[in-house]
């Protein structure tokens, strides 16, 4: 049963990886996986504490890099939060549609996430601006967004490793009894019998003699 549950584990963390692409919190699936996971197969039989302290502290580190590669591109651009919004809208949609326009794994979501940045900083932006200030905007959060996805992606693989081999169900259904130091039992009759037959004695008897007496 431990098998199973690590199989749906494996297909949970996939899925947030993929989602992690779209901007979505993808990474947040694969901590929550894994501790239902540690719940299913009990606490510290296959998944304990301190990798569960690893992966928190990984999700927490891309988050925080996602976010500073985003900020920095839409802010050397001259952007503004009404830009870093419509990128981070732009992108989610644009990763859901690149998915099913480019029909190659990976490449059609990242392309239309970083398509999507551009078009909605572009937009809000472009509300009160000039086309060339947009245009810079535009160009810098799908650069952010890029980066962001590259570096967020690297944690989240990072992360699918460690879970994958700590949470790896070793032995799994297998019962380990330890060998008995006891003999084995003995077929030899736990009685003697009642009666016993002596062996024949093959020592001979002693000859007899006979005595003659002579007549004088």
């Amino acid at each position: 049963m431990n098998v199973l549950y690590y199989i749906l584990l494996l297909i949970l963390m996939l899925t947030g990886l993929f989602l992690n692409i779209l901007g979505l919190p993808g990474l947040w699936l694969i901590v929550l996986s894994y501790i239902v996971y540690a719940w299913a197969t009990g606490w510290n039989i296959y998944v304990g504490l301190p990798s569960i302290v690893a992966l928190l502290v990984l999700a927490l580190a891309a988050e925080l890099v996602e976010f500073m590669a985003g900020a920095a591109g839409s802010a050397a651009a001259g952007g503004r939060k009404r830009g870093m919004l419509g990128a981070i809208v732009g992108g989610i949609i644009g990763g859901i549609v690149g998915t099913g326009v480019i029909p190659i794994p990976i490449v059609g979501t990242i392309v239309g996430a970083c398509a999507g940045a551009f078009i909605g900083a572009f937009a809000l932006e472009y509300a009160d601006k000039d086309a060339d200030h947009a245009m810079r905007v535009g160009i810098g959060a799908a650069k952010g967004r890029f980066w962001g996805i590259v570096w967020k992606s690297a944690f989240g693989i990072l992360m699918f490793l460690v879970a994958a081999f700590c949470g790896l169900p070793m032995n799994d259904g297998a019962t380990l009894t330890p060998a008995s130091t006891l003999p084995p039992p003995s077929t030899m009759p736990t009685t003697m019998p009642a009666t016993m037959t002596a062996p024949p004695s093959t020592a001979p008897l002693p000859p007899t003699t006979t005595s003659h007496l002579s007549l004088n």
